[in-house]
Parts: structure tokens; sequence; C-alpha cells
């Protein structure tokens, strides 16, 4: 059985597919970049396997799709940077050692399995070893390799591809992006759906914007004049707002059918969840803009290769050459080393404004 969702993943068709024509293993990781359809394809498989030998398939199917079956739990992290134990305690082995409300399955899908700290991996372990016949697991994540191995040796892996650019190109060009920004989105985004449709059709071109600014300043001896990491903080600090208005919305909605009472216990609740998805939200943007950064430097490098066909700033050709002239290929590959090994360590930062500053200058110093 092949589902739309799997169409454009011919192994994740394969596995996904006799799992739902025969009897389902027991744990998926689902591996693959963000935007390639795994969270499509868990919902689209967890709606057959709920749907299976229910007396009204299509309406279980709808429920699935909404989110509204009994026996569908959907797990996120909670945690600003990892997926806490409290997130699957409740949620996943408790819930997973009862029988199903009404199908003949229970599925748990587990979003970013690759910030599972120690603690949440170990509670989950038991689940994974020895599940109950009826409990079918299915891990997400952008990043396997950063998935514990005890985690990732349990499960049975399930690999989605990353969209060619020009298949990328076309659902941007149909989501209304202008055709050169949808091209540029598409190589920019490196497969990356979610991100080539910010920069397709939201405050993606602002972002690009001061990504860029951030990369050419040092090139130039301009930081400290221009103080690039402003406005490139600006746009993250702007998504970290409409995180938490989203919170404070949904706050403010639940408050109207509460009992007065239980208001301020779940302020508490709401206001932590907040803060957290607010830290995500600019974590998310200043990663997005510093690998828009990173790439510009990858480009000057492909410039100077001799093969600025393969730029993916492929709009930029003329600034990309102006860039390049007069540098050396081995120090724009450190500068390139010094924005990738500062999005690897961005979550143990406290404070976003010192340390992008600090990686602007060490640019400037090394691009000198």
């Amino acid at each position: 059985m092949t589902l739309p969702a799997l169409e454009p993943h011919p192994h994740a068709a394969a596995v996904l597919g006799a799992a739902l024509a025969g009897r389902p293993s027991h744990a998926y990781l689902l591996h693959g970049p963000a935007g390639s359809g795994k969270r499509q394809a868990a919902r689209a498989v967890a709606a057959e396997l709920l749907a299976r030998g229910a007396p009204d398939p299509d309406g279980a199917r709808v429920r699935v799709r909404h989110g509204a079956h009994p026996d569908l739990t959907w797990v996120t992290p909670s945690g600003a940077h990892e997926m806490l134990r409290r997130d699957v305690d409740d949620a996943v082995v408790s819930a997973a050692a009862r029988t199903p409300f009404e199908a003949s399955f229970r599925v748990f899908v587990l979003e970013r399995a690759d910030t599972m700290n120690d603690e949440a991996a170990n509670a989950l372990l038991k689940t994974l070893e020895e599940p109950a016949d009826y409990v079918v697991l299915l891990l997400l994540t952008d990043r396997i390799t950063q998935v514990l191995p005890t985690i990732a040796s349990r499960c049975q892996p399930v690999r989605f591809d990353a969209p060619a650019p020009a298949a990328l190109a076309d659902r941007l060009r149909a989501r209304g992006a202008a055709p050169p920004q949808a091209e540029a989105a598409a190589r920019l985004s490196l497969g990356n759906g979610e991100r080539a449709l910010v920069l397709a059709v939201h405050d993606g071109a602002a972002l690009r914007a001061h990504a860029e600014r951030f990369a050419r300043a040092p090139l130039h001896g301009r930081v400290g004049a221009e103080r690039p990491w402003v406005a490139l903080r600006e746009v993250a600090s702007a998504r970290a707002g409409a995180a938490r208005a989203a919170y404070e919305e949904r706050l403010a909605d639940e408050l109207q059918l509460l009992p007065r009472r239980e208001h301020r216990k779940r302020e508490t609740e709401i206001g932590e969840q907040a803060r957290r998805a607010e830290r995500r939200a600019e974590t998310a943007a200043l990663d997005h803009g510093l690998q828009l950064a990173g790439l510009w430097y990858r480009d000057l490098a492909c410039v100077l290769a001799g093969a600025p066909e393969l730029a993916h700033h492929a709009d930029r050709a003329d600034a990309l050459a102006q860039d390049a002239d007069g540098r050396h290929l081995t120090v724009v590959g450190a500068a390139t080393e010094l924005v990738d090994d500062f999005r690897a360590r961005m979550a143990l930062n406290v404070s976003y404004e010192l340390a992008c500053e600090a990686l602007a200058f060490r640019l400037e110093r090394t691009l000198a």
C-alpha cells in the first residue's frame, strides 16, 4: 500500500507501505531534512493504522488529521532546546501500558527525537524494548546522527529524501512565490522545505538581506561601523515575539473555559511553554540567518575555485565576484568553519547579542 505522502520517497514507501499492508513494527525512526514530508507521512500512516478495522474508517482518518483521535498521541519537545523526561513519562510511557480506546493500535509520534535528553531516553527505553503488541511509535528527526544510539538502535530507520531544487521551486511557485525568488529560495534551503517556504513567502527576504550583510561586512572591514548582527537579531526577536504571542492567545482562550481556581496554575504552565517556544523560535531564526551567511562564504569558495555555477546565491553573481576579488580560498574556508562552529554551539550561548557580535569581529579578523 502506498500513500500519496510516501510517493516521493521510495525507501519510506517500501518500509511503511509494508507496515500498512501487514503487521507494523513497534518503532520507526523517520529521518530526513526538515520539510521533506516526515510529519505528513507520520500522520498519514497513523490514520491508516487507526482506521484499520474501524466501523467508520473515513471518520477515523478525519479525526487523526485533526488530532482528535483518542489512540493517537503527538509529542513535541517542551524544552527550549531538548525533549524532557516529563514530555514522555505520561504521554508515552504510561499511556503505552493502557490498551487502545477504540482502535487496534495506539500510535505515538515523537517529533525532534534528536533533542531527547538522557533522562527522557532512559524513560522511553523500556517501552521501546518491550512494547505491547498494540503500540506503534513513530520518531521523527531532521538530524539522525544526533539521535541517541540507544534510541536509534531500537527503531527501524525510514529515510526521507530532500526534494530536488526544481521540485521545491515548483512547490514555492504554487504557494505564490515569484519565479526568481522561488528558485533562489529552493537552492539556498539545501533541501529544507520549511526554510525554503520562509525564504520565499514570509519574512525571508529581510532575513536573507540581513544575513548577506552579516557575511559581507567582515569582508570589507565594516563590522564596527555597520554592526550587522543587530538587524539579524531584530528578525530573530520578531519571530520569538510571534511565538510568545501565539501561546498568550491560546492562554486567553483557555482561561475563558476554565474555572477561576485553575487560572493561576494554567497561567504558570502556559507561561513556561511560551518562554521555551520563544527561545526556540529565536534560535531557529538566528541559525537560519547564519546558515545563509555561511553559504555566502561557501559560494565565494566556489567562485575562487572557478566553479561559480555551483553557487547557491545564483542571483547575486556580481556581488560574489566583487567579494571574491583578491581573496584566498583557505581564508574563506576558515570563515565558513567559524560560522558552522558557532551554529553548532548556539544552544550553549546565554546572550545571542554578545555571541553574534563576537562572531562578526572574529570573522573580520580571519578575513582581513
